[in-house]
């Protein structure tokens, strides 16, 4: 299975100059816990950082501002992993594994924004494979993902979601 049968194709995003307050505000409405953090490119936008709800926490704590004073690019983490609508769900998972990483933004050959895959979308495949004697996604698949993932980190390590 590919990763373009399972990303979300409509994504919420900003730019680095945002101010955290809008930010959290398209999170709360959103109901999610990460937005891409984008820049304008030939037609296109390019993902430039990632911003999660912990880090505009973290961020707010650690400034001891108020949100609407705190542009997105003092908070967004800029080491970004990605894959693409082509690449396998499996290719993916091991990418989220391998960088703690809850989701990824799905970029095309022109590093546009197509998608967002997360962790939750492939676990919601695995469960409605679950029945099925061919399975592109397992339970055992997943539990090692998620084993991944929630690892503590060796402090300082910061990957963008």
């Amino acid at each position: 299975m590919r990763v373009e049968a399972l990303m979300t194709r409509t994504v919420a995003t900003c730019r680095p100059h945002d101010t955290l307050d809008g930010v959290a505000r398209t999170m709360w409405d959103g109901d999610f816990g990460c937005v891409p953090v984008v820049q304008d490119d030939d037609g296109g936008v390019c993902v430039v950082g990632m911003i999660t709800d912990r880090d505009i926490c973290m961020a707010a704590y650690t400034q001891g501002r108020p949100l609407f004073d705190i542009p997105v690019s003092t908070a967004m983490q800029r080491d970004v992993r990605s894959c693409g609508p082509k690449d396998t769900v499996r290719q993916a998972i091991k990418i989220l594994e391998t960088n703690q990483l809850h989701r990824l933004p799905v970029v095309d050959d022109h590093d546009h924004l197509v998608g967002l895959l997360s962790l939750a979308d492939v676990a919601r495949e695995a469960a409605r494979e679950h029945s099925r004697s061919a399975r592109d996604v397992t339970a055992d698949e997943i539990a090692d993902a998620v084993e991944a993932v929630t690892a503590p980190r060796a402090r300082g390590e910061l990957v963008a979601a």
